[in-house]
């Protein structure tokens, strides 16, 4: 039987979703944090046929002190963290998990507007422990403006099928979704307009974005392009943290030049204590939560071990370095 160590299995299995589908397939061994460097990542797979990772950098090193390596499985969509290139050489596939959280992200996207739309936890709290409404004069009263979904733009950057869904969830809720997408992806199912990015920025009370972080995304959201944002607009990101440069955004939120930014990502993560996004002006930021509910997680446990079964069958799938 193939050894199959995983070097970083917590996030995906902090208790709640059971390695068995992936016991079954070898002799497992499931590490939950592999933060030593590179000599501890060495010393746990040097023996392994089958290496597992969601963040543990996979590197040349890493590959050539381990002789018995034959396959990589990512425990998720991204493999960056992986020299792909060095392992097609030596003969390895890399496989991945494509589309396990198309839902689960979207449903987050709409946490966060509707967290901006009608601020509830807020007036929770306030109602409970500063007994806002008990001093109130009137019958009624709200901390935030009020919004309406329906007729308020929805500017979706990136179309892939994240990017789609939240356009589907968008038109459900009377939203025009408008939505750009430097590959210029065409999908007669979802008729929402295409249109450049400068106007979609210009037009949108919320932008979501959903793109791959590459050298044409990276700070794509910057100075430049948030002074095209509305003030009245709001910036959604659970993609990529390197889509967006932290310090401009941190200022126009200071500034009050948009309305807020919800960001589930970040360049660092976990944040440095001086990111200036955690003391910027109504900016709220979840600890890259999108993609995990228990539903997803439970996909990309299934996938992972349907990945590794295929390369066992000689027919590997989701390769993303193919010989």
């Amino acid at each position: 039987m193939k050894t199959i160590v995983c070097l970083d299995g917590y996030t995906l299995n902090p208790g709640d979703n059971p390695w068995a589908p992936i016991e079954a397939l070898g002799v497992f061994k499931a590490y939950d944090r592999s933060t030593g460097g590179t000599e501890e990542v060495i010393e746990r797979a040097k023996n392994a046929s089958i290496i597992l990772t969601n963040k543990t950098p996979i590197c040349r090193q890493v590959i050539d002190a381990c002789p018995e390596l034959e396959c990589i499985a990512v425990l998720a969509t991204g493999y960056n963290v992986v020299d792909t290139e060095y392992a097609k050489e030596k003969g390895i596939p890399v496989l991945n998990v494509p589309v396990y959280g198309t839902q689960t992200v979207a449903e987050m996207v709409f946490a966060h507007i509707f967290n901006f739309a009608r601020n509830v936890s807020a007036m929770s709290d306030d109602v409970k422990q500063n007994l806002g409404w008990s001093r109130n004069q009137d019958w009624t009263y709200w901390l935030t403006p009020q919004l309406e979904l329906s007729g308020k733009t929805l500017g979706i950057v990136g179309f892939g099928n994240i990017g789609q869904q939240v356009g589907a969830i968008g038109s459900a809720f009377g939203m025009n979704v408008i939505a750009h997408d430097e590959f210029n992806r065409q999908d007669p199912s979802y008729p929402h307009q295409k249109v450049a990015l400068e106007t979609l920025l210009t037009q949108s009370d919320f932008v979501s974005l959903h793109c791959p972080a590459l050298p044409t995304t990276e700070n794509m959201i910057n100075s430049a392009t948030l002074q095209k944002m509305k003030q009245s607009a709001f910036l959604i990101n659970t993609s990529r943290g390197q889509l967006v440069d932290e310090e401009a955004l941190a200022k126009v939120l200071n500034q009050g030049a948009i309305s807020g930014a919800a960001l589930d990502t970040l360049w660092q993560e976990p944040p440095a204590k001086n990111n200036p996004l955690l003391t910027a002006s109504n900016c709220v930021i979840t600890p890259h939560i999108s993609w995990a509910t228990l539903d997803a997680r439970q996909r990309i446990m299934s996938m992972v071990a349907g990945n590794i079964q295929s390369y066992l069958d000689g027919t590997p799938v989701n390769v993303v370095n193919p010989a």
